[in-house]
């Protein structure tokens, strides 16, 4: 086995990235990077009927918003990669070969229907319904067979147990009386997975297999693969699953599964790392981690053994702390097309220069949670038409309210400099001068502007606005009935 530290994640592009699969992505590169060893992805493409280069795309694109590289293939100067399992058939045609030569495996020409017939009949007897063995005496030999295809099986030793000595589980024990000769190759010449899984392992150097929990019953399996071979078991660690808030797995309806929804909804790529390894591992009372940080405490033994819960709004929480430090060209960026899809239009984006655009986004970061829900929540200080909240307007925008707003307007017009600091001040002179509080005449100017009751101080979104902008906006609110 190789002396330095190799994993791989090795996905199946049947879909989008889950993110209970990105969770375990994250752990192979971290544990890659904080052992200063080596990260693999390999795509596994063999059930051709469900594989496509769309998911592959998707599953690619997933991992890079993520921030996880991996250390073979074309964008880092590597030979291959990632590693496509498709590509690499003959390679486990070749090993096969060699364990039937070996008297390790036998040619299996027992029909789907067959085998089917003998586990019905197995169970109705109460008896175990694992393959009977009944092909083992033809060994490599397919003489007398015609034209009818033949799957190849592993000739496994019914004695004795299976211990894996696993990362996060601890010891476990399975007897190999229980399992049976299962199979390498299907009669098409395609590998099974637990086949597959293995000859890759082998020839990439793998020394830590790191995965999901479900794939613990294969385990055995694919030990007793490596035993066949003579060669040095890997170390194992399986990740317990992850939960909806009904302690189901987690699936659609508990919300967005896929990791390129939550970079749809708005949500930083660094906040969803952060979150994802949190489900599991910890290092003390800490919530929130650089990449460094987590780079430089991560370790397996930390890994839970019971499964996590995914919460949403922990999630969001956690995403809204992000927010709140990113740099405002990054946040700027980040915005242009989540305006667009809130209504902004190009034209508009494009009226204010890129250091007013990092005002606006800095103003509204502190409450956002989602940038989704930034662009959304500042879409009004733009100068289009805004959707006013009529149950809000009706209870701020009374006839008195309205009163005192036009009173103001010319004060306002008449200000040497239109700032938020003299905006401020003129608000709590003629506040204190009415017997008012600040409130009474600052909330129905948020309204008139906003169209809502809850936004940033709302002196420096009249600066943002410009005085134009902003007279233009609350006469419109002015004019509407109430």
């Amino acid at each position: 086995m190789a002396s330095k530290v190799r994993v791989r994640f090795a996905p199946s592009p049947t879909g989008f990235l889950h993110v209970g699969g990105a969770r375990t992505a994250l752990y192979n590169w971290l544990f890659a990077r904080h052992e200063n060893g080596v990260f693999i992805l390999r795509i596994e493409d063999t059930d051709v009927e469900r594989s496509t280069d769309e998911s592959v795309t998707t599953i690619l694109d997933s991992l890079r918003w993520l921030g996880l590289d991996w250390d073979e293939g074309p964008e880092v100067g590597g030979p291959a990669g990632p590693y496509r399992q498709a590509e690499r058939l003959t390679l486990y045609q070749e090993h096969a070969r060699k364990l039937l030569d070996e008297g390790k495996a036998y040619y299996c020409t027992c029909t789907p229907e067959e085998l089917e017939g003998r586990r019905k009949a197995a169970l109705a007897a109460g008896t175990s319904p694992k393959y009977d063995g009944r092909c083992r005496a033809r060994g490599n030999d397919l003489a007398g067979v015609g034209g009818r295809g033949a799957a190849v099986r592993l000739l496994v030793r019914d004695e004795g147990s299976i211990e894996i000595a696993d990362l996060v589980h601890g010891p476990i024990r399975f007897e190999r009386a229980d399992l049976d000769d299962f199979i390498l190759l299907r009669s098409d010449g395609m590998p099974t997975y637990n086949f597959a899984v293995v000859i890759d392992d082998v020839l990439m150097d793998i020394t830590h297999v790191i995965r999901g929990d479900d794939h613990i019953s294969n385990t055995p399996r694919q030990i007793m693969l490596y035993e066949a071979m003579g060669l040095p078991v890997p170390y194992f660690a399986h990740i317990p699953m992850i939960l909806g808030s009904d302690r189901s797995r987690l699936s659609k309806r508990h919300g967005a599964t896929s990791v390129l929804a939550y970079q749809q909804m708005g949500y930083l790529p660094e906040a969803m790392v952060n979150y994802l390894v949190r489900l599991g591992w910890s290092h003390g009372d800490q919530e929130i981690f650089s990449q460094e940080e987590l780079v430089r405490h991560f370790s397996l033994e930390k890994v839970g053994k019971t499964p996590a819960v995914f919460d949403p709004v922990k999630l969001e929480w956690l995403n809204g702390q992000y927010i709140k430090h990113i740099a405002p060209d990054r946040l700027t960026a980040l915005l242009r097309p989540f305006w667009e899809a809130a209504g902004v239009s190009q034209q508009e984006l494009f009226q204010g220069d890129e250091a007013w655009l990092h005002r606006v986004a800095c103003l509204f970061q502190e409450r956002a949670r989602t940038v989704t829900e930034l662009a959304s929540s500042s879409r009004f200080v733009f100068t289009g038409k805004i959707e006013r909240d009529k149950a809000v307007a009706m209870k701020v925008l009374s006839n008195e309210a309205k009163a005192r707003i036009r009173a103001l307007l010319p004060e306002i017009e008449a200000l040497p400099t239109f700032t938020a600091a003299t905006l401020e001040s003129l608000f709590r002179m003629r506040a204190e001068a009415l017997g008012l509080k600040l409130v009474d005449l600052a909330q129905p100017f948020r309204v008139g502007l906003s169209g809502k009751s809850v936004s940033p101080p709302i002196f420096p979104i009249m600066e943002l606005m410009g005085w134009e902008a902003a007279r233009r906006r609350v006469e419109e609110a002015l004019e509407e009935e109430g």
